[in-house]
């Protein structure tokens, strides 16, 4: 494996396909090269520019790339065609999915979990000059679970360990441990009310998905 370098990044242990840059470099401000931790495994399109410091165990999917100002801690995965814009601050163990986009200056704290087509805002009045200087994303807490096509806008702070039901739009703070859901998103019920998952499956052997909703409706019980 090789990697195509126009900065000169530190890093040790790093795997990467043919097509990665490393150390992109960053014109529109002065910064730092590159810090990245051992045990990279970076596949192709990956770009990883100047001005942000990852910790080991990086693993990214097929065009990804990560800005600069971004602090990522260890065992992070970003998969494909996923966007971490600048000054971005990233805990340890967050697994992001395909197609997400990290607006500027949003928190992921340790364990978080995008589902694929989670998107970030960051400013609140697009176009507004006020609004752009204040612009910044969501802080969203240790063990929250996001799901599929969620729409998360600025300055909301979602609590640790909370779920966020598919296709929602939280435009408000989600307390820690419950969950949410809708357009706009509410609180509905704690985590630790949902039913048990295999209640509410049965098999479905003829298929390649396997399972297969007890409820026909897909209501909870």
């Amino acid at each position: 494996m090789s990697s195509e370098s126009p900065g000169t990044p530190r890093a040790l242990a790093l795997v990467a396909d043919q097509g990665v840059l490393v150390g992109y470099p960053v014109s529109r401000t002065r910064t730092y090269p590159l810090v990245i931790g051992t045990g990279a495994r970076l596949r192709s399109g990956t770009v990883l520019y100047d001005g942000t410091t990852i910790g080991r165990h990086l693993e990214t999917g097929h065009g990804v790339v990560v800005r600069e100002g971004c602090e990522i801690g260890d065992d992070v995965s970003v998969w494909s065609n996923s966007v971490i814009d600048y000054g971005c601050r990233i805990g340890d163990r967050v697994k992001i999915h395909c197609n997400c986009y990290i607006a500027q200056y949003t928190e992921l704290e340790d364990d978080v979990f995008l589902a694929p087509g989670v998107t970030i805002a960051n400013d609140l009045y697009p176009g507004d000059e006020r609004s752009s200087q204040l612009m910044a994303g969501p802080r969203i807490g240790a063990g929250a679970q996001i799901g599929v096509n969620v729409t998360i806008l600025p300055y909301v702070r979602i609590g640790a360990g909370a779920l966020v039901g598919a296709g929602s739009v939280v435009t408000r703070d989600v307390p820690a441990g419950t969950v949410a859901v809708g357009n706009p998103a509410v609180a509905r019920r704690a985590v630790a009310e949902l039913p048990v998952i295999d209640e509410r499956l049965v098999a479905d052997s003829g298929s390649a998905s396997r399972y297969r909703l007890a409820d026909a409706e897909g209501n909870l019980p």
